[in-house]
């Protein structure tokens, strides 16, 4: 024969606090419309008996899962992991939880893992989605709510970002100041907004810098990718070399190292993002620093005031400082 289960019950709590199970289940889950007076009773009661609500049957009163979903073009890249802590540690203090979902930079699979991770949680983040505009536009309605993280502005999502623009111009002022005027640009994710944000800010800066060249190389976002290259970086004769993010840079230090290649003596090299590692390489990496976390935080912020029926704000971008370290230094021949 079965034990009968001493566990206490919603039905214990209502007949202790002498109220309705619909008010017990109201009060348990912070229902603003229940009496104060009430709230508290049923709390005392719940106290007394040692009752917890069952989290999924909570959520089935809610209609809520209390998750939120991240999807992000590369689990492997340490910003996205950076923003990704941001946003979970926020949204655990509020008690959600994060479910995360890696597209692998594929669009096809970027576009159906939002529609699937919808269905099973209360929200979606994109995060650097790499879908082209009209259909990042067409897709955000069903999603809601969402939020876009480095993209352009949105009509139906709040979105959080860097001013990647900023950043990249801090960093060729920083070289051509150093005397620099031959320049190379490791392009990465090419699809994305960054990448054009940094394309217009090197763009201006040529418009505005007497005999600034600038030679965009297609390379990549990744450690390999900056190896890949190193052979067309040395044959440009350009003397510093500006990468996507900080992953390339080291990917093309460590190809020019194994080439016996002074940095910055015979090349000078800069990255983007301050990844942890970034200051750790030799020599270490001059780069543009990102506040990924805040930008994470940022993004769980806007997420919870659409969840709690608050208006978010439509757009927030944070600005990007300039670290200089010992791999960028003067040209040998200006």
């Amino acid at each position: 024969m079965a034990r009968e289960s001493t566990r206490p019950g919603i039905t214990d709590v209502a007949k202790l606090a002498g109220v309705s199970l619909s008010t017990v289940s109201r009060a348990m889950n912070g229902n603003p419309t229940v009496d104060p007076a009430l709230a508290e009773r049923v709390q005392r009661a719940a106290a007394e008996l040692g009752y917890t609500a069952n989290p999924v049957a909570r959520s089935l009163v809610l209609g809520r899962t209390q998750t939120v979903a991240v999807v992000i073009p590369d689990l492997e890249n340490p910003t996205f992991q950076a923003i990704l802590r941001g946003l979970s540690r926020a949204a655990t203090a509020d008690g959600y939880h994060v479910l995360v979902a890696d597209s692998r930079e594929d669009l096809d699979e970027e576009r159906a893992l939002a529609r699937a991770t919808r269905l099973r949680t209360d929200g979606v983040v994109l995060c650097a989605p790499r879908m082209f505009e009209d259909e990042l536009r067409q897709l955000l309605p069903e999603l809601s709510p969402a939020v876009v993280v480095n993209r352009g502005p949105q009509t139906s999502a709040p979105v959080v970002g860097a001013d990647y623009g900023s950043g990249m111009r801090e960093i060729v002022d920083h070289l051509t100041s150093l005397g620099h005027r031959r320049l190379v640009y490791l392009a990465g994710a090419t699809r994305s907004v960054t990448h054009r944000a940094r394309q217009d800010a090197i763009a201006a800066a040529v418009s505005r810098v007497a005999g600034l060249e600038v030679e965009e190389i297609t390379a990549g976002v990744d450690f390999d990718s900056g190896t890949a290259v190193a052979d067309q970086v040395l044959a440009s004769g350009a003397t510093a070399v500006i990468a996507y993010n900080d992953l390339v840079a080291m990917g093309l230090l460590s190809a020019l190292t194994v080439r016996r290649i002074e940095v910055p003596g015979e090349l000078s090299i800069a990255g983007f993002d301050d990844i942890p590692f970034a200051a750790y390489t030799s020599p270490p990496l001059t780069t543009a620093a990102v506040p990924s976390v805040e930008i994470g935080a940022a993004a769980w912020t806007a997420m919870h005031a659409q969840l709690t029926g608050q208006d978010p704000t439509p757009a927030l971008t944070l600005t990007p400082t300039l670290i200089v370290r010992g791999s960028t230094s003067a040209p040998h021949k200006v």
